[in-house]
């Protein structure tokens, strides 16, 4: 069955002015069917655009009026472009034909593709573009706010598509299972960025590989693919790393020592009590730190998962915290930030006589591990911690069964088994 055409038709015609001597240029456009089926309208579309100088075609009536007089069709050349007498007004027109052009080829595809084959142009168009500039575009869209660890690592896997792809370009077109494993493989052994040389970390090659994953689910849901390929490539599997934590005695002990940052000192103790990272406690106001019956609460947002978070924290804590000030100032003020923490927190460690590789984090790992280790369920760390997924907090009970086992092995008697 042929299939019907309306076969619209647009024309730059000319509107006379009501109140000057000058004509509007317009898109005029018919037959336009607004329903199937419907009565063919009419569309007259202005350009913004006036002419003063058209030159008539003497030879072409356009409308005899009551008086005899008559008005003529403007003159136009071999291109269907109405013709003036000034430099101007013919730019006028050569605008207003681009214009016309415009639409004839909105119209003209409209009539000659059906819905399935204008999606077919449409994802063909799509698969075209270039999923580096998406990539960077996401990265903006999504993370405009987000931490600096976070904006760092998509920006980072960025870098990486354009050293993989050894140029700025990777049509979504090309995108399949194949060029994902590569670029898994790739990730495997990438170099760091910035001034560190090396290779990344197993880890950190998974973090990355589940970022490019997250984008290519993204451009699915926006229609740049037409295949969920994110959930068919696995993942860079993590090596399970040692994270480190002080025992009670060893926390004990760093309150007794001095440190030169008194300020680090508070805030370092301050997370082993709450699990609070270094990110929040940074930015926490006291306006945050409200009274709730016997005990204080926090009730702040975090920084790394945007979770609202509403933290109960012991009388220690609010210690901690020291002399209450106006509700939008600080509570650690002049904290320092990770890039210059590590010095300062290195040297309180030292001092203490303590040998274990500490971080600022670490005071975090330590909450979580002693809370587990004096019976606090898994659920309640993990709310505690502000973790969304309870199998995050699970890496803790490792650490605790271990702890487990050993006391286990700390008895021992005197047994004479023989009958």
């Amino acid at each position: 069955m042929k299939k019907k055409l309306s076969n619209t038709k647009c024309t730059v015609k000319l509107r006379k002015s009501e109140y000057r001597d000058e004509w509007y240029l317009i898109i005029d456009i018919y037959p336009v069917y607004k329903t199937p089926g419907g009565k063919p309208t009419r569309i007259k579309e202005g350009v913004n655009r006036s002419v003063t100088t058209p030159i008539w075609d003497k030879t072409h009536v356009a409308k005899t009026n009551a008086d005899g007089s008559v008005t003529y069709k403007p003159k136009r050349d071999v291109n269907g472009v109405i013709q003036c007498r000034s430099k101007v007004d013919n730019e006028a027109c050569i605008y207003a034909d681009k214009v016309r052009a415009l639409r004839q080829r909105e119209y003209d595809n409209q009539e000659l593709y059906t819905e399935t084959e204008a999606e077919m142009a449409a994802q063909n168009e799509r698969s075209m573009c270039n999923f580096i500039e998406y990539f960077k575009q996401e990265t903006e869209r999504r993370h405009s706010v987000s931490s600096d660890s976070i904006r760092t690592n998509w920006n980072r896997v960025h870098e990486l598509l354009k050293i993989f792809a050894k140029c700025d370009v990777i049509p979504f077109g090309s995108i399949d299972l194949k060029l994902i494993e590569d670029f898994k493989q790739f990730m495997y052994t990438a170099p760091q960025g910035g001034s560190k040389k090396g290779r990344v970390s197993r880890n950190t090659a998974a973090t990355y590989f589940s970022i490019f994953k997250a984008a290519l689910k993204q451009a699915f849901v926006d229609g740049y693919l037409t295949i969920d390929l994110a959930a068919k490539a696995k993942g860079i599997p993590e090596q399970e790393s040692r994270r480190e934590y002080l025992t009670m005695e060893e926390l004990n002990i760093l309150a007794a020592t001095e440190c030169d940052k008194p300020i680090i000192k508070r805030a370092a103790l301050f997370s082993a009590l709450t699990g609070m990272r270094h990110i929040d406690i940074q930015k926490l106001k006291w306006k945050e730190i409200v009274r709730d019956g016997d005990h204080w609460r926090v009730n702040f947002t975090q920084q790394k998962t945007k979770g609202v978070e509403y933290t109960p924290i012991s009388e220690q804590a609010y210690q901690l915290c020291g002399e209450r000030r106006e509700d939008n100032q600080l509570v650690f003020e002049d904290l320092p930030s990770p890039s210059w923490i590590s010095k300062p927190l290195e040297r309180w460690i030292k001092a203490s006589g303590i040998t274990k590789h500490i971080t600022f984090h670490c005071f975090r790992h330590t909450f979580a591990t002693l809370q587990l280790a004096n019976g606090t369920d898994i659920y309640t760390v993990s709310k505690m911690l502000g973790h969304t997924n309870v199998r995050t907090t699970q890496i803790y009970t490792k650490v605790v069964d271990a702890k487990k086992e050993t006391a286990a092995d700390a008895i021992k008697i005197d047994l004479d088994l023989q009958e």
